[in-house]
């Protein structure tokens, strides 16, 4: 499969995450909610992408040979990841509709967060409010975290060695949250807290599917980085399946 990219203090530090040797990252699916409201039904659905096809940009890591060599050809920043008319890490939530009053426990298994050939891996991707973010270090250099939220109180994370992990929360539901390298400018990645269990993230075919839904009329939310929203109101029946195609440009239009 072939995939094209557009246009994922006193410490020195480099941030990232992702297996330079993946060329394709699955969509991520919520775990079912432990409490509140769930049913049987669900919203699936692919994202599409229209326009111009433009790479994204070379990431020049001659001054980190160690996560270059990781690399069999030039890294590219994945900031807008393409294939086959298709756009993967696109973030897909329930963004209104649920029960009134519903309430849902956060999984206490945590979600990872890796750091592997200066990049974040995943690039998108999705807890629920109180769930472990465990963020790890693949790489033999020193690694910064950074994130920038505005409901959320940050944290600047240094990891400075191989195989270091680090467990941090939010506990405000927030929709995105950005992740940033202190030193290295390509490094971004983007989380979406939610206070329930109904989101996901399409992967490199841009399919998703959110499940375990009560039978109701939902308010569906589609957010890329860079490319914008599009929202559309999906009706789920019980033990049925709603679909969700959304569709974005290259102009974000």
């Amino acid at each position: 499969m072939r995939v094209v990219a557009l246009g994922f203090m006193l410490a020195v530090a480099a941030c990232g995450g992702g297996d330079a040797a993946d060329d394709a990252a699955p969509g991520q699916s919520a775990p079912a909610a432990q409490t509140g409201p769930t049913g049987g039904g669900s919203i699936g659905g692919t994202i599409a992408f229209t326009g111009a096809v433009r790479a994204n940009p070379a990431i020049d890591m001659a001054q980190e040979a160690k996560c270059r060599a990781k690399y069999t050809s030039a890294p590219m920043n994945p900031i807008v990841v393409v294939n086959n008319g298709k756009l993967g890490n696109v973030f897909v939530y329930v963004k209104s509709g649920l029960p009134a009053g519903a309430t849902y426990t956060a999984p206490t298994e945590p979600v990872v967060l890796d750091q592997d050939g200066c990049l974040y891996h995943p690039r998108v991707f999705g807890v629920m409010v109180n769930q472990p973010i465990e963020i790890r270090n693949s790489d033999p250099v020193l690694h910064n975290i950074k994130a920038v939220p505005t409901q959320n109180r940050g944290f600047n994370i240094s990891q400075p060695s191989e195989g270091m992990k680090t467990t941090r929360t939010f506990n405000t539901a927030e929709v995105m949250v950005p992740l940033e390298c202190s030193v290295h400018g390509w490094m971004n990645a983007h989380v979406g807290v939610m206070s329930h269990p109904f989101f996901a993230v399409s992967g490199e075919n841009g399919t998703f599917e959110i499940r375990n839904l009560p039978a109701g009329t939902y308010e569906i939310e589609a957010r890329h980085e860079t490319l914008g929203t599009k929202t559309m109101s999906v009706t789920v029946p019980a033990d049925g399946r709603a679909t969700a195609d959304f569709s974005f440009a290259s102009t974000g239009a």
